[in-house]
Order: structure tokens, then C-alpha cells, then sequence
């Protein structure tokens, strides 16, 4: 399945391109547009069966085989698509007014004739390709099919039931206990009816919850009518009150119409308090549900509802009080879970050798209990100490997939994305286990492979990448979420996820444990995860390395792991189709001068490889490039003004030893969202022009302990949200400090920035907010952290939409605002090793308490003062 979404993910971006080229100058100028055009009418002609081909290929595997040679066409379509691009990108650096006659040699490697003869073939080439699969197309008796939010089901439809064993039940003695509560617990007199969402991934036992809960003698005695119906894909209001009203009196009135089933729900439900467990909902849709409460609330005070999901959207649209996350078993539970099924009453005491490998398996379950039982029924009965250790050593993604009940389940959760999540989601499979995500990162790794679709063309792709990463996180794909401010989230996915993930992407990417690994022609992405490797050398897996689209190296180990020269030399020779290129951590010495030649490169990271002194010219040669980070790079002697070729760079880390940063280099790349400048122990100014850069949003600098002040121009950063000040002790923000003295008009005359987070942390000079960056905060401010600023006396007014105020360190800050008291919108305070500032706020008795007692979570010196249940 996961071969058709790449496949049509893939079709609808070369569509979108062609259909640019075939519209637009480009195309004239290369002489392509009526072949544009005609690819475009072959291409479309096939997507609108493949949504079909999904449904079919499941049990046909010559579809599947079709479908596999329609993949490759679609990437080597987009790779020559990409081409005729990047020479849009160099012409438009060659064209432009500034560049002089040597760089406009440095740039015109290729010749303009050469190239369009070259292209021609390569579309002819790839308009025969897919001529053939139009033709084969008529072998499958395909057809068309429009996109809808219907659910691709290979699966069977799910049904539940309320009985179940307690005695079969482990470890969720307290998760009952709080359920209980929350359903004995009186209506609070707002609404007849209190909704209980329970929300967690699949396997992990909410129905299990759910079912020992309706059991129980005290809900039986407190609820004289109880109703469980199992809602699953389809929430149609006339099946669900057949269903309900089925629950109730043991009567299907399938022959009746809405209006007649909802009169006698209604009646049902006038006559006494009920709890209806609305098991495994899907849908997200308000009205729909608002459809169906309508009728539930007209019921006797008290009544619940119980819905499980694994979905946080559904919870907020359904729950009347906070969401109950279900959390994982312990591993002494899943233990218990795991010998309960894998020997019978009494047997593992016999074979001590067996728990031990037993412990090992378990914790690759992550404490879901579907995983637990599937495992030890797997091994019922078996005490070969071989096969256990065959379990143990395997990756569950790798077992037998018909049988695999672990992954079905959590398939279905995939099978309900729709198809760019369900990209997205897969191509987390590069990185490995358990590793820190951050959204910033993920989101710029989406962007480089092309997965962010934009329906508007103002609307930023950064944005659009974080709408996917909430979507995910609400649908329960990601875990252990933290917040750090507006948009940057720290999360892991699950390792059952994980393994989803890669079952799905096995023949896209190849995790990269051994030598002994063959990469084929079919893998596009290779992830080495070397657990003991010092040096990574040419390995013997690499027959096929024209195709690869991003090669990503982890030291897993928490050390460094070096790259041979030969290795990275040959990887810059032959990838030539390479989108990302991640070598941080690799000790390398030298970037090879071959970089440039990567023209398919956007992101380029080269992070902590401490011995790089110099970057070769050529690297600037690369106009796809959209994220550069050379931070921790402390020896890199300058990053020259070069850098303003590289046009489509839109983040960029940087660490050298310059004292200066020259202007007309940096302050020149227009497309720059994020700037971060960090451990540069010789900095002491920046680039003058840095108010050039209209569309930055996140300015940090950290750990620059020479840096003596900021340019006047970052008052002109009319896009910037984010700024972040780290460990700069000799850092004056009065803008007139250091700052050449000449006016620029364009400066002073634009728009200022609207901040929306901003941190300031060991900034040892600061002693009031100067009055540039009052104006910048005041009425957008929503998070403000103040860390270690030992200097500071007072805090500015006016911060109206300020949300999260943190103060550590602070001992010469002695009052809040005087305003804070009409900041209705600070939800958090925290107060932290300030003395003078803890001692005002103490509760009741702080002169300041009044000023702060409105907010809703107020933690001092580590002590949480005041919180609300939510």
C-alpha cells in the first residue's frame, strides 16, 4: 500500500511542475512546452485510476509491479524536472545586475545548446516510459476514482463488544480507578451529559479500559441503562442510532426512518441515567457529532459517555472534560502479560534462561499490550532458547505480515491519514529509534524531498510543515510532546511507529547496520546506523548509488563517527540526484570541491565536524540549496560574500572565527527564515545589511562572547517572530553601540518587527528592555524567558498578549510590571532564583501577589503555587 501513496504523492508533484513548465517562460525557452504539455495529459490520465490501483494491488502483485515502474518514472521525471529548474536558478544569478563578468564565468559551466539537446532526450525518453504504462494501465481494468476521505481498507471492518475477563487484565487497575471516578462523579449542573475521551495508540488497551469499566457492579448499580456500540469508520447518524437503540432494547429497526429512530431515542433516554461507550471513533467532523449529542443530551442528569480514539482532534470535539491519555504498561505488566501467553500456568519458573531473553523481547513492545500478547502467543509452547533469540534479534516489522496483528493494528491509524500525512509519517522512518525529533528539523527534512503541499502561494512552506507535524501529533503518531515555544516541539515516535514506518518505506530507504547490506536500484535513501564503527570506509553495498536522494549518517553511539575521504569523495562523484546530504558528527576534514557539481542538493549538514577550516568555493554553486548548517564548525575561517549565491537558502547555522561578518553576503539571501549564529568566540559585529533579510522569522545567537552589539537594521526585520539571545556577556543591545552612524533610510522608515517569542539568556550588560525592542514586543509578545540576566532591574509594560512569562536568575529584578494584573492572557508564571522578585510574589502575603493571583499556573522556586485542572 504504501507503494501507491509514494506513487501518487510523487505523480501529483510532477504534475504540479509539468503543468508550470508547460504554462510558463521556461518552457518556451528550453523548446519543451508542448511536451510539458503533453506529459501532462499521459500523467493525468493515470492518476485518476491510481487512487483504484491503491484498492487493487493488495492481492494483485502484477499491479503492484506496475505501480513500482510507475514510481520510478515519477522520480526520474521530477529529477530532470529539477534540472531544467536549478539552470533557472544559476541563469538568475548570472542575470543579476551585481554580478561581475568572472562570477558570471564561475557560474556557466554548462552550455545552454548542450543542455537543451540533453533534455529533449530525456523527455523523449521518459514520454516513451510512460506511453507503455498507459498501455499496460488497460490490463488491470482500472478505473477512475475521485479522491475522497474514504478509508482504504485492506483490513476488516472492526466490531467490539463490552464483555470481558478482569481477571484477564493486567496493569490497569489505576487507569479503571480514575475512569470510575470521573463516571461516578455529579454533573456539575452544565449539561445533562459529561463526555470521557480516552485516547491513545492502537493496542494499548482502551477498549480493554473501556470494557472493564462498563462491568462493574458499582457502574451497574449507578447507570440502569447502559448502551456500547463499536463506531469504527463510518459515523452516520441513521446507523449509529440503529446501532444505540439496538444496545438499549436488543431491537434493530433497520426499516425505520432518522426521524422516527431519533423519537424513540429519545424516549429511551427520558427515563433514567445511562452510560453509552462510543468505542474506536474516527471522525473529526463537529457537525457530525453535534448531530448526534443533540439527541444524547436530551437524557436524565448525570448520564456519561465514554469514547475511545486514538486521536486527539476527536477528543477535543467530543470531550466535555480533559482528554484521559492512556499511557503504556509498565515492563513489570508487560512482563506479567508476556509469560501469561507465551507458557503455560507455571512453566516459566522451569526455564529461567527463557525470561531472561523474555525481558528483552518485551522491551521492544514499548508497553503495548496487543504487542506483548502477540509476541508471547508467537512463542506458546516453544522452549527452544533458538527461537526465542530469533524473536528477540529480529525487527517486528520484518516478522510474517499476515500474521502480524501487531502492525495491522496500528495500521489502520495510517490507512485513515490522507496521502501527504501518510509520506510524511514514512519518511520519519530514516531516522532511527528513540531519537529526538524536533519539528524545525522534521520540517525542513519534508521540505527538501518536496512532501509540503502549498494550495496558496503566500502561504509559507515552514508554516504548512507545521500544520503536518500537529496533525500527526493530534492523530497520536508522535509522543513524549514538549512544547519549547510557539512553533518548536520536541517528540519521539513510538518504536511499534517506528516500525510501521519501515515496513512501509523498505523499499524506499535502507537502514544501514552492516556491511553485508546490498542497496539496490530501488532504494532512494540510505540511513547509516552504525553501533560500532570508528571509520566508515567504502562499503561493498553501494553498486547503485545514481539514483539515492539522501544519504544521512547517525552515530548512534553519542560519538563521533569518521568518514573515510574516499567514502564522501565517492558519494559527491556519483550521487549526482542527491537531495540531502546530512554528515554531522563525521570528523571530516575536508569538503570535497566536487560539491558543486550536487546541483539536486537542498540541504547540506555539516554540523560539529571541528577539523573543517575552509569551504571550498564551489559549495556556493549550489542554487537548490534551502538549509546549510555549519554550526560547531569552530575552525572555519570565513564564510565569504559569496554566500548571497545561494538564492533558495532559507536556513542557514553558521559558526567561524571571523570577527566581522561582511555585509552584502548574508543580509543578500532573500529567501532566509531562519538565521542562527552560534559559538563564534572572535565575533564581534555582524552584517550591516541585516535588514535586508524581509522574510526572516527566527534570529539566535548564542554563545558569542565577543559580540559587542546588533546591527541597527534588525529593526527592519519586519517578518521576524523569534528572537533568541544566548550567552553573549559583552552583548549591549542599545542599537547605537558599535553601529556605523549613517542613517539608512530604508531602515528607519520599514516596518518593525512583531515579536512573538523571545529569550535572553546570560546577557550580563542588560539592565532595562531598550526602547527598540519595547516597540517590537508590545501587543504580540506571547512568551518571554528571562534566564541568568544578573543586571536586570525591571521588566516593560504593554505586553498584552503575553501568554508565558519564566524568570531564572534574576537577583537585582525586584518588581513586575505594573500592568500585570491586566495581562489576561498569561496562563504561566514561573519565578525562579530571584529573590527579590519570589519574595513580592509569595501567595497572599507578597506585595505583588494581587498583581499575579489571576493566573492560572504560577510555580515559585521550583514550587508549583497555583494550578488549574487543565
Amino acid at each position: 500500500m504504501a507503494e501507491t501513496i509514494i506513487t501518487s504523492v510523487i505523480a501529483r508533484s510532477v504534475l504540479d511542475k509539468l503543468s508550470s513548465l508547460a504554462s510558463n517562460e521556461m518552457g518556451f525557452a528550453w523548446c519543451i512546452k508542448k511536451d510539458a504539455q503533453e506529459l501532462v495529459d499521459t500523467l493525468t490520465t493515470i492518476e485518476a485510476v491510481l487512487l483504484d490501483a491503491e484498492d487493487k494491488q493488495i492481492h494483485n502483485e502484477k499491479l503492484k509491479v506496475w505501480l513500482g515502474k510507475l514510481k520510478e518514472i515519477c522520480y526520474d521525471a521530477e529529477d530532470v524536472l529539477d534540472e531544467i529548474e536549478v539552470e533557472g536558478l544559476r541563469k538568475q544569478v548570472v542575470n543579476s545586475q551585481s554580478t561581475t563578468r568572472k562570477v558570471r564565468h564561475f557560474f556557466s559551466s554548462s552550455n545552454p545548446v548542450a543542455f537543451r539537446f540533453t533534455l529533449g532526450h530525456k523527455i523523449k525518453k521518459i514520454k516513451e516510459r510512460l506511453a507503455k504504462i498507459v498501455a499496460d494501465k488497460d490490463n488491470f481494468n482500472l478505473t477512475e476514482k475521485v479522491d475522497s476521505d474514504q478509508v482504504i481498507g485492506w483490513e476488516r471492518e472492526r466490531e467490539t463488544h463490552s464483555f470481558v475477563r478482569a481477571s484477564d487484565v493486567i496493569g490497569r487497575d489505576k487507569d479503571k480507578e480514575k475512569i470510575m471516578k470521573l463516571l461516578l462523579r455529579p454533573s456539575d449542573g452544565h449539561e445533562n451529559v459529561s463526555v470521557i475521551p480516552i485516547v491513545g495508540i492502537g493496542g494499548l488497551g482502551k477498549t480493554t479500559l473501556a470494557k472493564l469499566v462498563y462491568n462493574d457492579k458499582m457502574v451497574d448499580e449507578f447507570f440502569k441503562l447502559k448502551m456500547w456500540i463499536c463506531v469504527s469508520d463510518e459515523f452516520v447518524l441513521n446507523k449509529l442510532l440503529i446501532n444505540i437503540i439496538g444496545s438499549a432494547t436488543g431491537k434493530k429497526y433497520v426499516d425505520k426512518s432518522t426521524d422516527q429512530l431519533q423519537i424513540i431515542l429519545r424516549d429511551i433516554l427520558s427515563h433514567e441515567k445511562y452510560l453509552l461507550v462510543l468505542d474506536d471513533v474516527w471522525n473529526e467532523d463537529y457537525g457530525l457529532w453535534v448531530e448526534l449529542r443533540n439527541l444524547l443530551i436530551e437524557c436524565f442528569s448525570g448520564s456519561k459517555i465514554i469514547v475511545t480514539t486514538r486521536s486527539d482532534r476527536v477528543a477535543s470535539i467530543m470531550g466535555t472534560i480533559p482528554t484521559y491519555k492512556l499511557k503504556g504498561l509498565s515492563l513489570d505488566d508487560c512482563l506479567s502479560v508476556f509469560f501469561k501467553y507465551a507458557f503455560k500456568a507455571g512453566q516459566e519458573k522451569q526455564h529461567p534462561n527463557l525470561m531472561q531473553i523474555g525481558i528483552e523481547i518485551v522491551k521492544k513492545c514499548g508497553g503495548v499490550p496487543l504487542a506483548v500478547r502477540a509476541l508471547g502467543s508467537l512463542l506458546y509452547s516453544s522452549t527452544s532458547e533458538q527461537d526465542w533469540k530469533k524473536l528477540r534479534d529480529n525487527e517486528i516489522w520484518k516478522l510474517d505480515q499476515k500474521e502480524n496483528n501487531i502492525l495491522n493494528a496500528l495500521r489502520i491509524s495510517y490507512n485513515h491519514l490522507p496521502p501527504h500525512l501518510k509520506q510524511c509519517f514514512v519518511y520519519c522512518s530514516i531516522w532511527p529509534k528513540d531519537v529526538d525529533f524536533n519539528s524545525i528539523d522534521l520540517v525542513q527534512f519534508w521540505m527538501v524531498h518536496g512532501l509540503l503541499q502549498s494550495h496558496n502561494e503566500n502561504q509559507d512552506l515552514e508554516n504548512i510543515g507545521m500544520q503536518y507535524v500537529k496533525e500527526l501529533m493530534l492523530r497520536s503518531f508522535f509522543q513524549d510532546v514538549v512544547q519549547l515555544h510557539e512553533n518548536f516541539y520536541k517528540f519521539k515516535i513510538h518504536d511499534l511507529m517506528h516500525d510501521l514506518a519501515t515496513l512501509l518505506m523498505r523499499n524506499e530507504c535502507l537502514i544501514v547496520k552492516s556491511t553485508n547490506q546490498i542497496c539496490t536500484k530501488g532504494h532512494r535513501h540510505l540511513s547509516f546506523q552504525f553501533l560500532d564503527a570508528p571509520i566508515i570506509d567504502v562499503p561493498n553495498i553501494l553498486p547503485n548509488l545514481g539514483h539515492l536522494r539522501s544519504i544521512v549518517f547517525f552515530p548512534i553511539t553519542g560519538e563521533s563517527t569518521s568518514i573515510s575521504q574516499s567514502f564522501l569523495e565517492l558519494i559527491v562523484s556519483r550521487c549526482k540526484f542527491l537531495r540531502m546530504l546530512d554528515l554531522k558528527f563525521s570528523n571530516i576534514k575536508v569538503v570535497p570541491k566536487k560539491i558543486g557539481n550536487l546541483k539536486h542538493l537542498r540541504y547540506l549538514d555539516l554540523e560539529k565536524n571541528r577539523k573543517i577550516k575552509e569551504l571550498p568555493r564551489s559549495i556556493y554553486k549550489l542554487q537548490n540549496l534551502q538549509y546549510l548548517s555549519l554550526s560547531g564548525c569552530k575552525e572555519v575561517k570565513a564564510v565569504t560574500r559569496d554566500v548571497k549565491y545561494l538564492i533558495s537558502l532559507r536556513q542557514l547555522d553558521l559558526t567561524t572565527i571571523q570577527k566581522h561578518l561582511p555585509t552584502n553576503g548574508i543580509g543578500c539571501l532573500n529567501s532566509l527564515r531562519y538565521l542562527g549564529i552560534s559559538k563564534c568566540n572572535n565575533l564581534e559585529y555582524l552584517f550591516e545589511d541585516i535588514g535586508h533579510l524581509r522574510v526572516l522569522q527566527t534570529l539566535l545567537i548564542s554563545k558569542c562572547p565577543r559580540l559587542i552589539s546588533l546591527p541597527r537594521g534588525v529593526r527592519s526585520l519586519s517578518s521576524l517572530e523569534d528572537l533568541i539571545l544566548i550567552s553573549c556577556e559583552r552583548l549591549n543591545l542599545d542599537l547605537s553601540i558599535g553601529s556605523d552612524k549613517q542613517d539608512n533610510h530604508d531602515e528607519l522608515s520599514s516596518t518593525w518587527p512583531c515579536l512573538r517569542y523571545l529569550r535572553m539568556d546570560e546577557l550580563s550588560k542588560l539592565v532595562e528592555f531598550p526602547q527598540w525592542l519595547i516597540q517590537c514586543s508590545t501587543n504580540t509578545l506571547e512568551r518571554l524567558l528571562i534566564v541568568n540576566c544578573s543586571n536586570l532591574k525591571a521588566l516593560p509594560e504593554s505586553m498584552q498578549k503575553l501568554q508565558v512569562l519564566k524568570i531564572r536568575k534574576c537577583p537585582e529584578l525586584s518588581s513586575l510590571p505594573k500592568d500585570m494584573d491586566r495581562l489576561i492572557s498569561l496562563r504561566e508564571l514561573a519565578i525562579e532564583d530571584s529573590p527579590k522578585l519570589s519574595k513580592r510574589c509569595e501567595p497572599e502575603t507578597g506585595e505583588d501577589w494581587s498583581k499575579i493571583s489571576h493566573i492560572p499556573y504560577i510555580r515559585l522556586d521550583g514550587k508549583i503555587i497555583k494550578s488549574t485542572e487543565n
